[in-house]
């Protein structure tokens, strides 16, 4: 999947959708939590969806400052992320994995976009500067991962 997030031209509409990519994140590394019988992984992806609720409630509190409403929940691309993973499940766990790097894909653009915005507000530079490295440690992971499955 090829995400749009960050290409808006309107920086609060921008975190607006990446707050929502963050919730349809959380709930792909939900359903894969519940389909890897690995503990050790288990363990690690918990910590991903984790990383993905600290930056829907860090997003949200800016936006709510902007009398914004954010997103409440994963939306229709959920349905995406999670399908892919539930999918994957027919075939095991390298392949839920493979799908949450596809996943990841798009997060790590969506927050490299979001740090590229030429009037990043301070208030909410280094929470997305922090959002940022968390995607890169997710896809960090599961490329090593991965590559000794």
């Amino acid at each position: 999947m090829v995400t749009t997030v960050g290409l808006q031209n309107n920086f609060i509409d921008a975190l607006l959708e990446l707050v929502q990519l963050d919730y349809d994140a959380a709930a792909a590394y939900e359903a894969a939590i519940n389909r890897i019988d690995r503990e050790d992984y288990k363990d690690v992806l918990k910590n991903f969806k984790k990383d993905h609720e600290n930056h829907i409630k860090v997003l949200s509190e800016y936006l709510e400052t902007k009398g914004e409403i954010p997103p409440e929940g994963p939306g229709l691309k959920s349905l995406l992320t999670q399908g892919k993973v539930v999918l994957a499940d027919l075939v095991g766990a390298t392949t839920v994995l493979r799908a949450l790097r596809s996943n990841e894909e798009d997060t790590n653009t969506a927050y490299e976009r979001l740090n590229n915005y030429e009037a990043i507000p301070e208030e909410i530079g280094r929470a997305l500067e922090n959002g940022l490295e968390d995607e890169r440690r997710h896809a960090a992971w599961l490329d090593k991962t991965l590559e000794e499955e």
